[in-house]
């Protein structure tokens, strides 16, 4: 596979091949792509939860949604896990994976991004949900509209046969950070 240059990324944009909504120049680095942090978060409702059974589902009495003021920041504790959403709606095309990665400078704050979803599939669109997690010993201030992770594109061998799109896609079209649907597996 071949990752995409800043040129290419660039040429592909301007081509509706890749669509990311609401993006500025400024987020197009040398070889990827920075994404913004979203104003909304889901957290679990851990003081209430016994325990997360995957073959019941995640329903919404157990994760809360928490919206923020641009101007107002998230604090996530150490140890805590919240979903976050990307300000920016991705479109894949049929001929790229994307993949998903925290910011270096959020890293060195001990801030993870994904844990496990680092794949956006050809033929995605919506916005990208953040699997974010405090390894530090300190809380941290997650400020929406912050430049919080990148996305680089790598060229398949070929096309796909079927997109994520074309088949039954548990998160296709998101919209805000979406819980786990694993029930549906």
């Amino acid at each position: 596979m071949v990752v995409l240059c800043d040129k290419d990324i660039k040429k592909l944009l301007q081509k509706g091949e890749i669509v990311i909504k609401e993006i500025i120049e400024e987020q197009i680095g040398s070889c990827s792509v920075d994404l913004r942090l979203g104003n909304t978060f889901r957290i679990f409702k851990h003081a209430e939860v016994t325990h997360v059974d995957p073959k019941e589902g995640i329903g919404e009495e157990l994760m809360e949604l928490v919206k923020k003021n641009n101007d107002e920041p998230f604090i996530i504790h150490p140890g805590e896990f919240v979903l976050g959403t990307t300000i920016e709606h991705v479109e894949i095309p049929r001929y790229l994976v994307a993949r998903l990665d925290g910011r270096s400078s959020w890293g060195r704050l001990g801030i993870i991004i994904h844990s496990t979803a680092g794949s956006v599939q050809p033929g995605y669109a919506g916005q990208l949900t953040l699997e974010i997690a405090n390894i530090s010993k300190v809380p941290v201030k997650l400020w929406p509209g912050s430049r919080i992770c990148q996305l680089t594109f790598e060229q398949l061998s070929s096309p796909c046969e079927v997109a994520y799109n074309e088949k039954k896609s548990k998160y296709m079209g998101q919209e805000g950070p979406q819980s786990s649907k694993i029930i549906l597996d």
